[in-house]
C-alpha cells in the first residue's frame, strides 16, 4: 500500500509544480506559499476530522511535538524557498534540483536514523545527481 500512496504522492508533487508555476506569476512567491500553505492546513485538518482522529492530539508526546513543529518549520522554509525559486527559474530546471533532496535524505538517514546506504543505493544517488547536472545544463 506504501508504494502506491508514493506513487500519488509523486503525482500530486508533479502537478503541484506546474500548478503552482502558472498560478505564481504576478504574485509574490512568500504571498504564494502562504495561500498553498492555508489550503494544505484547511485540507490535512478537514481529514482529520473526517477520519475521527483529532482525539488523538492530546496524546502526542513532548519529544513528537518538537520533531512535528521542526518538520513544519523546515517544510516552511522548502516552500519558500521553492516558490521564490520557482518564481525565477523554469519549473523544468527548478523541479530537479528540488529532488535531490532525495539524496540529501539518503545520507541525513544515514547519519541521523543509522539507515544503511547499498551499493544500489550509492549507485541510485549517483545517478540522481547526474542527472539532475545533465538537466539542469
Amino acid at each position: 500500500m506504501w508504494f502506491i500512496f508514493a506513487i500519488l504522492s509523486a503525482i500530486f508533487a508533479a502537478l503541484t509544480s506546474i500548478l503552482a508555476k502558472i498560478g505564481i506569476e504576478g504574485v509574490n512567491s512568500n504571498l504564494a506559499a502562504a495561500v498553498r500553505t492555508i489550503v494544505v492546513v484547511l485540507m490535512a485538518w478537514f481529514m482529520v476530522f473526517i477520519t475521527g482522529n483529532q482525539n488523538g492530539i492530546v496524546d502526542i508526546n513532548k519529544k513528537s511535538w518538537i520533531f512535528l513543529i521542526l518538520s513544519g518549520l523546515a517544510t516552511g522554509a522548502s516552500w519558500l524557498c521553492y516558490y521564490k525559486a520557482l518564481q525565477l527559474g523554469e519549473a523544468s530546471k527548478v523541479v530537479p534540483i528540488d529532488k535531490l533532496s532525495i539524496v540529501i535524505t539518503i545520507v541525513l538517514a544515514f547519519i541521523f536514523l543509522g539507515e544503511q546506504i547499498t551499493l544500489k543505493t550509492l549507485i541510485g544517488c549517483c545517478l540522481i545527481v547526474t542527472g539532475t547536472f545533465i538537466m539542469i545544463l
